[in-house]
């Protein structure tokens, strides 16, 4: 591929020395273009319209049997995670190991982009979409909820009925031992936001940028398999990969702008007595979606680039209030016994076979696996978008560790203040609370309260907005063959679709229920697909060390 060629579609071309793969197809070469009225479209044939008339169907089938379709999710959630909890679990470790591996080894020092490559990015800028696109809506709907329910299960002890548990303690739990409930319920929840969700994510954005930036491929999921498929990956195997990253990326973000909704809601309700209801939750995700629409117009650096730097301000603003209104020295010593617990705890926490704690193992662990491989292709190819010139070495460090730690930090601030507040304090509102407003009765007992629970309701809202937005931005990427330039109006349709899947399954007999039973069932299939990618990035990155 020439560099003119790849230069036309939108992919800089690699700086200085690179492996480019040699291949007769060009992107965008089974595209169809054409105009409706005065908006242009560059589609991929077929994975857009199998993805989009997918999409469209499965809406219709769950407005037109809810009771039916929230049986099916049920079904689909029981079965996924109780039988495959252990490839989930072990699939996650195989990531992690294979990720620290690539740190300390030559093939580390392959620059994303050519020898000569440049960062287009700035570290805070960089830091700050990261991020926003990876976590966002998760810790602020998470921060308070899921320490403070694994130390009260912990706290529980262990309950059998015929030889198994039926409670939801991590491990052995740790029965009116209120200092190890608190450690252990520490470590499960940095468990599930440290180094696993980031290893899945670094994954699928190292593959997309090394394969697009490097090796001259489009900017799509099935490029990162030219070296298993050769030339068959622009057919239909490569189709199916794609199709699936897309149904993914949909569902995965759908889960998310779902759990947004439903806290804004509560936020609101508590500050200003706004009833929580469907109603209310389905005029949310339509205004923040039409926001959101407003970013895609405006482009990456001026939509999501803006708004997420705009949310690491004020989340940093509101991690540090909560840290200096609580008690601060107990949060601080917290924060390196946290983490400690979790090292500690972390080899039986990852074990994928032979568990008692199912419950936790499966409800907790599964889910989140199969959260965090839904959202993969979105934040993956977010980050390659936004990750061109670093080394791999860099790229991995950056994107698995430090995160991790902010994401520690986050968790030892927010949960060990609500969970300091019913061991020391007395207080248990928080802890009786429904989940999505555990965050707001937490800062209730702080001071400013309706400062702070304001702007953790613009907190939840801007997450959701940059979520949506980058997801668009990924979807149209990939059903547009691997263009980064596409027509507007493609991810204006991509966006829109977003808050139309949300709202359905939202509105659907299961609830939010559904959108987990969903994000399981696609994330499973995928989980192949990143299994194989690992092995793609080994032989691209080998043959990109041995050629520079």
């Amino acid at each position: 591929m020439t560099e003119e060629n790849t230069d036309m579609q939108g992919i800089p071309a690699p700086e200085g020395d690179a492996d480019l793969i040699s291949t007769d197809y060009n992107i965008g070469q089974d595209n169809i273009e054409g105009t409706v009225g005065p908006f242009g479209f560059d589609i991929h044939n077929p994975v857009f319209l199998i993805s989009g008339l997918s999409v469209v169907a499965f809406v219709f089938y769950t407005l037109a049997l809810p009771e039916q379709s929230g049986d099916l999710f049920s079904w689909l959630f029981s079965q996924v995670t109780q039988g495959f909890d252990w490839f989930f679990l072990g699939a996650a470790n195989i990531f992690v190991i294979f990720c620290l591996v690539l740190i300390f080894t030559p093939l580390g020092s392959v620059r994303l982009g050519g020898v000569d490559a440049r960062p287009d990015y700035t570290y805070a800028g960089w830091f700050a979409m990261l991020f926003a696109a990876g976590m966002g809506i998760g810790l602020m709907f998470y921060g308070v909820s899921e320490p403070m329910s694994h130390f009260s299960s912990s706290m529980g002890g262990t309950a059998a009925e015929g030889g198994v548990r039926t409670d939801w303690a991590p491990l052995g739990a740790a029965a009116g031992d209120e200092q190890a409930a608190i450690r252990l319920g520490m470590a499960a929840t940095i468990f599930h936001w440290a180094l696993h969700p980031w290893a899945i994510y670094a994954v699928v954005a190292l593959a997309l940028a090394l394969f697009s930036y490097n090796k001259g491929l489009p900017l799509t999921i099935r490029s990162a398999f030219y070296p298993i498929l050769g030339e068959r990956v622009w057919g239909w195997w490569g189709h199916v990969i794609d199709t699936l990253a897309v149904f993914a990326t949909l569902f995965g973000l759908a889960t998310s702008l779902g759990f947004g909704a439903t806290q804004a809601n509560a936020g609101l309700n508590h500050l200003f007595g706004v009833p929580i209801s469907n109603t209310t939750e389905v005029i949310l995700i339509s205004a923040i979606t039409a926001v959101a629409l407003i970013s895609v117009l405006r482009g990456l650096d001026g939509g999501v680039k803006v708004l997420s730097e705009i949310n690491m301000g004020l989340a940093f603003v509101l991690l540090l209030f909560v840290l200096l209104a609580g008690p601060t020295i107990a949060i601080l010593t917290g924060f390196a016994d946290y983490l400690w617990a979790y090292v500690v705890n972390l080899p039986a926490l990852s074990n994928p076979v032979g568990r008692e704690d199912t419950n936790f193992m499966q409800g907790w662990t599964s889910f989140y696996w199969a959260w965090w491989i839904s959202w993969s292709p979105f934040v993956g190819m977010f980050i390659a978008r936004v990750s061109r010139g670093r080394s791999v070495r860099e790229f991995i460090i950056c994107v698995l560790l430090i995160p991790s730690l902010v994401c520690v930090l986050w968790m030892s601030v927010f949960g060990g203040v609500a969970i300091q507040q019913v061991v020391q304090d007395g207080y248990t509102a928080a802890q009786e609370a429904d989940l999505p407003l555990q965050l707001f009765y937490m800062l209730e007992a702080l001071p400013l309260a309706s400062i702070t629970s304001f702007v953790g309701i613009i907190l939840v809202i801007v997450f959701f907005v940059t979520s949506s937005d980058s997801g668009s931005l990924v979807i149209d990427t990939i059903t547009a063959g691997g263009k980064i330039d596409a027509p507007v109006p493609q991810r204006v349709f991509w966006c829109t679709f977003e808050g139309a899947v949300a709202i359905v399954l939202l509105l659907s007999a299961g609830g939010l229920a559904s959108l987990q039973s969903m994000v399981i069932s696609t994330g499973l299939p995928f989980t192949v697909v990143l299994l194989l990618m690992c092995w793609a990035i080994f032989r691209g990155l080998q043959s990109e060390r041995a050629n520079t």
